[in-house]
């Protein structure tokens, strides 16, 4: 049997309609939807599959959607991999499919998580920009040097993909020197993953503690250290560090270069995972194929892995 990855997407792989074709095929699709509705105690489900987009975008709504899209779609693949990860919210994904986490309880965490990152900065304040082609070592050093407030990196992505984020005029400043094929402020309504997500931070770790968390069924890559959690402490404090600090996803994803991975498969709405992976793997001396998994359709492909 292949050698599998199982990766899950964060906010902004989200779109209307995601997951309707498993919850109108799969009986135990259905289960989980309506589950989700229940203990959220509003109809995700239906904008999920409704909206309007702008209600879809909402962090609040956003994190819990992603979350039950690629619940439901590992349910459905029913196999185990080697080690999972997931970009910022998709990390609750993966310790949801290892069994860290309850599924109730990660819904719960996501969507308080949603609120609390929304609450915590006034809209306009902050910012984020993807920066293509730019060298790390200048982006850092551009942010340092940057004037108007606080900025850092918040997504190590792929060796061509950084996000920066913090103060708008931080941010924006940083962009003006930082040499890159191109620079792309974000459709965002918070500066996510930056320092200014502290008070955030702060929130979540009271809700992080009062939920159990078990010794997952197999490693999970945690975003903020770039290695393999093994125990339900560890996911916890990855967890609680993780909201205010960068998703180190080029690291993570280079820990599994040498081990001889068959397959990547990213479950849920999008394929940007995939994308990624494909130029963080590139040169690699295993060879590996990627699969996506966001329709019945794709769940076929995938289950000849």
């Amino acid at each position: 049997m292949a050698r599998c990855v199982f990766l899950f997407p964060g906010q902004g792989s989200q779109y209307v309609g995601m997951g309707k074709t498993f919850f109108d095929r799969s009986e135990e699709a259905r289960r989980l939807f309506e589950r989700a509705d229940e203990v959220l105690g509003y109809p995700l489900t239906r904008i999920c599959f409704e909206g309007p987009e702008d209600e879809l975008k909402l962090t609040r709504n956003t994190q819990p959607a992603l979350l039950l899209v690629s619940t439901a779609a590992f349910r459905l693949f029913g196999r185990k991999p080697v080690v999972a990860a997931g970009h910022s919210l998709g990390e609750y994904s993966a310790h949801v499919a290892a069994g860290t986490i309850a599924f109730e309880d990660a819904l719960r965490l996501v969507h308080q998580r949603g609120i609390y990152m929304q609450e915590a900065v006034p809209v306009g304040v902050g910012a984020m920009a993807a920066l293509l082609g730019a060298e790390y070592e200048s982006v850092v050093a551009a942010c340092a040097a940057a004037e108007g407030g606080q900025v850092q990196i918040a997504n190590w992505n792929s060796p061509d993909q950084i996000v920066i984020s913090g103060h708008k005029a931080a941010v924006e400043h940083a962009v003006k020197n930082i040499k890159a094929a191109k620079a792309v402020m974000l459709p965002v309504s918070a500066p996510f993953h930056s320092a200014l997500m502290a008070g955030a931070e702060e929130r979540l770790a009271a809700d992080l503690d009062a939920v159990e968390f078990r010794d997952p069924e197999f490693p999970v890559i945690t975003n903020v250290d770039a290695g393999m959690i093994r125990t339900g402490a560890e996911a916890r404090d990855a967890l609680k560090r993780q909201v205010s600090r960068p998703v180190l996803w080029t690291k993570s994803m280079e820990l599994l270069a040498g081990e001889k991975i068959d397959a990547f498969v990213e479950f849920g709405a999008g394929k940007v995972l995939c994308g990624l992976i494909r130029r963080i793997g590139k040169g690699w001396p295993h060879p590996f194929t990627v699969q996506s998994v966001e329709n019945p359709e794709s769940l076929e492909k995938a289950a000849v892995l």
